[in-house]
């Protein structure tokens, strides 16, 4: 499959569909759905406008970060729709046909909801194109007017995390009756969830009390993205030059967790962006979370998520290592997920004792030296019993960061004497 190539969707989906079953079947109502699709997205990276996931396709090491964004986009408004649709899935072939109706659907979005991107659904020979390729053309375009930045972190997150908001409308919009009424209303709210983004920026970029030149850059790259009107565009300047308080931030429409959950950590990344967090810059997010209606552990949580992302990504995130140290970042997660096993060492002792190949491995290591293979299986059923932790259900673990001895760091003290 070449992404940059005619036909690729049909490919990707005659690669992708049993997985999809496999994955959806297996999770769509285990979790509440925004809760479930930030856990899909998340670790992808597209919330921060990268694509440097692993993708498991044939060739996928040669594409280039465009057609690895297009397939990421792809995979992710396919769970959007199947995370918000509202009936139980009972068999995959009922499962495949609302993938179809998905992939079906998205010409049509884009067509209403994004006219800027607004594409024939005939040939110039008057052919109908058929919903496959209409929807291929399209997604070509959005990812045609994303820009690739080598190297700087946050001019692709700010042009390409956009593609965040496509994903959870279209998974609200698949799912009404599409009429002028609602379409109107989804390119409403598309263009006020943009604008609050510019007011997350703002307020985020004032934190310390100086707008700082990089954080004047981010302002450029978003209102570059943005499509914004010109009246709004000229009002996103005004309020990045004055500030703004948390409290005029618009709260997302009916206070979905997932668009907080963004809106939080667009704030994390932009104070990310000239310096590590001050007192002021601290107090700013612990008072956004609070306007938020978030606790503190939520914050906590984003923190988590955000610095094992990049702690996993490390050697690809390079604009990142010149603002902030491997090590300090590494020692404040390792804090942050040690907080996080003190307070569930109950569960985590039973779930080691539910784990008959982990109990046996850690058996073997109280009298005698573990094999490599051994410490292999130590390692991931180690990350496993960690994924019991509520934290972790929805907040992805980084599991090449996670090595044995970073686990060792991590657990309670005395856990293996308990054990």
């Amino acid at each position: 499959m070449k992404p940059s190539e005619k036909g690729w969707l049909k490919e990707y989906l005659d690669l992708r569909m049993e997985p999809l079953k496999e994955v959806q079947l297996g999770t769509i109502k285990t979790a509440h759905p925004e809760q479930a699709l930030y856990r899909v997205i998340q670790p992808t990276g597209l919330m921060y406008g990268q694509a440097i996931a692993s993708l498991d396709y044939p060739n996928s090491d040669r594409w280039n970060d465009k057609d690895k964004l297009k397939i990421l986009l792809t995979k992710s408004l396919i769970s959007s729709s199947l995370l918000f649709y509202d009936k139980q899935i009972k068999s995959a072939e009922e499962l495949s046909e609302v993938i179809l109706k998905t992939l079906s659907s998205i010409g049509s979005f884009y067509n209403n909801i994004f006219p800027e991107l607004a594409t024939p659904a005939k040939t110039l020979f008057g052919r109908r194109k058929t919903p496959l390729e209409l929807a291929e053309k399209i997604l070509d375009k959005r990812i045609e007017i994303t820009e690739e930045f080598k190297s700087i972190f946050w001019a692709q997150f700010f042009h390409n995390s956009l593609l965040f908001l496509d994903i959870f409308i279209f998974g609200q919009w698949i799912h009404t009756n599409a009429d002028r009424i609602v379409t109107d209303f989804f390119k409403y709210e598309r263009e006020e969830l943009r604008f609050s983004v510019v007011k997350v920026i703002a307020a985020a970029a004032h934190a310390n009390q100086a707008v700082e030149f990089e954080e004047r850059r981010l302002l450029e790259y978003f209102l570059q993205s943005a499509s914004l009107s010109a009246e709004k565009k000229k009002e996103a300047v005004s309020i990045f030059e004055k500030g703004i308080e948390v409290e005029e931030i618009n709260l997302p429409t009916n206070n979905s967790w997932i668009l907080k959950k963004y809106f939080l950590e667009m704030a994390i990344l932009t104070i990310w962006a000239d310096k590590k967090m001050d007192g002021n810059e601290q107090s700013f997010l612990k008072r956004l979370c609070s306007h938020l209606r978030f606790s503190e552990d939520d914050l906590e949580n984003s923190m988590m998520a955000i610095e094992g992302f990049v702690l996993e990504h490390w050697e690809k995130l390079n604009y990142l290592q010149n603002k902030q140290d491997y090590d300090q970042v590494s020692e404040r997660f390792i804090k942050r997920l040690s907080r996080v096993t003190a307070n569930h060492k109950s569960k985590l002792i039973k779930e080691v004792h539910n784990n008959v190949e982990l109990h046996a491995v850690l058996k073997k290591a109280k009298s005698s030296e573990l094999t490599e293979k051994e410490k292999k299986t130590m390692q991931e059923q180690l990350v496993v019993v960690l994924k019991t932790i509520p934290t972790f259900v929805v907040t992805s673990l980084p599991h090449r960061f996670l090595t044995l001895p970073v686990l060792m760091k991590i657990l309670p003290t005395n856990f293996f004497a308990e054990v």
